[in-house]
C-alpha cells in the first residue's frame, strides 16, 4: 500500500504483517506406467498386439470399458488414500495483497520511511495515527526523540499494532517533519485507507417462560477462513444469572475431567458456517425490591474469542442484548410460614408477608379468603372474621401478618383464594397461588 512521493526526499511505505496461508494445489495423479512408456505406444498396432504388453498393463486393465481395450488414464484421479484429497503440498504462501481486515483483529503493519533522494535528511520526527469516524488514536510520536538522520537510499523501519474496535473506513495517517540537504524544514503527510468488515454476525432470540428467560444465539462466519471459537460467553447484566445449556453427552469420568481441563474449540466453517448456543437466565434471588421495580430489559453481552487456521486471534464484545420488558407487580403477597402439623377441626395460623414494590405509600388493605364454589364447600376456611384490615405500607417496605384458618377435611388439602384489596385505590389484586398442606386426624 503506497502513496504518491510528491517532491519530498522521504516517502512512506505501509505493508501489512499477517501470517502466511497454506498453498492448496489440485493433485496431479498419474499412472506409474507413464514413466516407462510414452503416449504414442498405442499408435503402433503391432506393438499393442504383442503378448507382453497386455501382461504389462494387467493391473490397469480390470476396469476397461471394452474387452481387450487398455486405458491407463481411467483411474488417474481415483483417490487411493484419504490424504490424496487434501491437495496440501506442505508449502506456505506469503500474502500477495493487503487482504481483508475484520473487527476484533489486531491490525499489524510494517511501516518503512525511505530516503529516495541523493542527500541525507536529518532530525526526522515521525507521527502515526489511526483516524475513524468516531476518534483519532495516536500510535507513534517521536517528537521527543527524533530520528537523527536517514542517509541517501536508506530507510527507517518500525512496526505498529492496533486493536480494531470499529467498523467502516479507517485511515492510517503517517507524517514526517524533517530537515533536507539544503537545511529547509519540510513536512510530509501521507494517508492510507482500509475498510474494516464484520467477521461474524450474532442473531438472538429471547423467550420467557414464567420466571425463566431462554436466550438462543446463532453465530455465523462471514470470513473466508475457518473460525475456531475458543470462548462464547454470555456476560449477564446486573441482577441476572446465566447457565449454558448443552445437549446431553455421555462420556466417561476421565473424559469429562479431561474436557474440563482442555475444551476443544468449536469450528465454524468459512463462508456462512453457523453454530447455535442456548442460555438460561434467571433474576438473582438476592436482588433488592427496588431493583426489581426499576428493572431493565437489558440481559447482558456476549464475549467472543476465536482464532483462525494458523492461530490469528480475534475477540469481540457485542452490543447489549435486550429481552422482554420486565413487569413487576405493585404489591407482592407470599406465605412465609405454615405449621408442620395441621389437625382437622383445630385452628392454626399461617404467617404471610406483604411487600410494597412501588415508590409510594400504599394501603390500607383488606385481606380475605374467597368462599369458592357454591356446590362445593372449601376444606380450609377462615376461623373468625371474614376480612382482616392491614394499615398503610411505606414505599419499598413490607409487613408480616397472621391469618387464622381451620381445616374441615383430612388428607392433602389446598389453601386457596387468599385475596388482597386496596381500600384507597379500590383495586383487587390477584389471589395468592394455591398451597397444599396435609391435614391429620386428632
Amino acid at each position: 500500500m503506497n502513496a504518491s512521493m510528491g517532491l519530498h526526499s522521504l516517502t512512506f511505505r505501509v505493508m501489512r504483517l499477517c501470517r502466511p496461508s497454506f498453498q492448496v494445489d489440485d493433485p496431479l495423479r498419474f499412472d506409474s506406467l507413464d514413466l516407462l512408456t510414452g503416449e504414442d505406444i498405442f499408435d503402433d498396432p503391432a506393438t499393442v498386439s504383442q503378448a507382453q504388453l497386455p501382461r504389462l498393463f494387467h493391473r490397469c486393465n480390470t476396469n476397461t470399458t471394452k474387452p481387450g481395450e487398455v486405458d491407463t488414464y481411467r483411474n488417474r484421479y481415483v483417490l487411493q488414500n484419504p490424504t490424496d484429497a487434501m491437495g496440501l503440498p506442505g508449502f506456505l504462501v506469503l500474502p500477495q495483497a493487503f487482504g481483508a481486515i475484520y473487527l476484533g483483529e489486531t491490525f499489524c503493519s510494517y511501516i518503512s520511511i525511505n530516503n529516495s533522494s541523493n542527500v541525507e535528511v536529518k532530525d526526522v520526527i515521525i507521527k502515526v495515527e489511526i483516524q475513524t469516524e468516531r476518534q483519532r488514536i495516536m500510535l507513534l510520536d517521536t517528537s521527543k526523540s527524533p530520528v537523527a538522520s536517514i542517509h541517501s537510499g536508506g530507510r527507517y523501519d518500525f512496526i505498529m499494532e492496533h486493536d480494531v474496535k470499529e467498523l467502516g473506513t479507517h485511515t492510517l495517517v503517517c507524517t514526517a517533519l524533517y530537515t533536507d540537504g539544503d537545511g529547509d524544514c519540510k513536512y510530509l503527510p501521507q494517508s492510507f485507507k482500509f475498510i474494516v468488515a464484520s467477521p461474524l454476525s450474532v442473531r438472538t432470540k429471547v423467550r420467557t417462560v414464567k420466571d425463566i428467560t431462554f436466550l438462543e444465539a446463532c453465530i455465523e462466519n462471514h470470513t473466508k477462513s475457518n473460525l475456531y471459537m475458543e470462548q462464547v460467553d454470555f456476560v449477564p447484566a446486573q441482577n441476572w444469572s446465566t447457565t449454558t445449556l448443552k445437549a446431553d453427552e455421555h462420556y466417561s469420568e476421565i473424559n469429562c475431567q479431561t474436557r474440563e481441563i482442555f475444551k476443544p474449540p468449536i469450528l465454524i466453517r468459512s463462508g456462512g458456517g453457523i453454530h447455535n448456543y442456548l442460555y438460561q437466565l434467571r433474576l438473582s434471588s438476592h436482588e433488592s425490591t427496588q431493583m426489581k421495580v426499576e428493572g431493565s430489559n437489558v440481559l447482558g453481552k456476549f464475549q467472543i474469542t476465536w482464532h483462525t487456521n494458523l492461530g490469528e486471534p480475534g475477540r469481540l464484545q457485542t452490543q447489549p442484548i435486550f429481552g422482554s420488558p420486565i413487569s413487576h407487580k405493585e404489591i407482592k403477597l407470599k406465605i412465609v410460614e405454615v405449621p408442620s402439623i395441621t389437625i382437622s377441626g383445630r385452628p392454626f395460623l399461617i404467617r404471610l408477608n406483604l411487600t410494597n414494590q412501588t415508590d409510594r405509600k400504599m394501603g390500607p388493605f383488606e385481606v380475605w379468603m374467597s368462599k369458592g364454589n357454591f356446590h362445593e364447600q372449601k376444606a380450609i376456611t377462615v376461623n373468625g372474621l371474614h376480612k382482616m384490615v392491614l394499615p398503610h405500607v411505606e414505599a419499598f417496605e413490607s409487613t408480616d401478618f397472621n391469618l387464622n384458618l381451620v381445616a374441615s377435611r383430612l388428607g392433602v388439602q389446598k389453601i386457596t383464594g387468599i385475596t388482597m384489596f386496596d381500600i384507597k385505590e379500590k383495586k383487587i389484586y390477584d389471589p395468592l397461588p394455591d398451597l397444599e398442606i396435609f391435614v391429620d386426624a386428632d
